[in-house]
């Protein structure tokens, strides 16, 4: 009898740490970030390259279909995602950032804030995204806050956000981006301006 418990207790506590350990990978547990994971990391910005491919195994495919990212091949798209400032601290509503960068080395790029459930926020400012066809060429910069800044050119809201992310998409990518990410790519920098009433820090 005292065997058939100790069988007993192995299948469930195999089957509790098998569950959540697959349900952890596949970004389906409360805080687990969907796509910030990977092996490519370029200043902070986290990346699999085999999102798209038939390399992505069953944890990835269902942390693409969590976050609803329409998954392309590597040569038409790449994705990369942040969740943390400059200074490593969480991406928060209550706080106000300065997301800023050039040229990237792609036909074609964007970058999409998403709120904590890897939605996007729900809000109406219609100030989700910024893209190259919006800042044009060269340097830009962008204000991510709750509330657009008097005088901001270029503004994302994080209104109704809480903790969120940002995705970096870049469409057909330069060859050197998938062989050498770090070197081919300057990833947008995330600077946080203050936190609280007024922007304070």
């Amino acid at each position: 009898m005292r065997r058939i418990l100790v069988y007993l207790l192995a299948v469930v506590a195999g089957s509790a740490i098998g569950m959540g350990s697959a349900l952890w990978l596949a970004g389906l547990l409360p805080g687990a970030n969907t796509l910030a994971f990977g092996d490519v990391d370029v200043a902070g910005w986290r990346s699999d390259f085999a999102i798209g491919s038939e390399a992505a195994d069953a944890y990835t495919r269902a942390r693409v279909a969590r976050h609803g990212l329409l998954a392309l091949a590597r040569s038409e798209a790449v994705y990369f995602t942040r969740t943390t400032d400059d200074e490593g601290q969480p991406l928060r509503e209550a706080c106000t950032y300065r997301l800023s960068g050039g040229a990237m080395p792609a036909g074609w790029w964007s970058v999409t804030l998403y709120d904590s459930a890897s939605m996007l926020p729900a809000n109406t400012d219609n100030a989700l995204s910024i893209d190259a066809s919006r800042v044009g060429a060269g340097a830009w910069e962008a204000v991510i806050a709750a509330q657009r800044p008097e005088g901001a050119d270029h503004w994302i809201s994080s209104r109704t956000a809480g903790e969120f992310d940002l995705t970096l998409r870049l469409y057909l990518p330069d060859p050197a981006v998938i062989a050498t990410p770090a070197a081919a790519l300057v990833p947008p920098r995330i600077e946080r301006l203050g936190c609280g009433a007024g922007g304070a820090a």
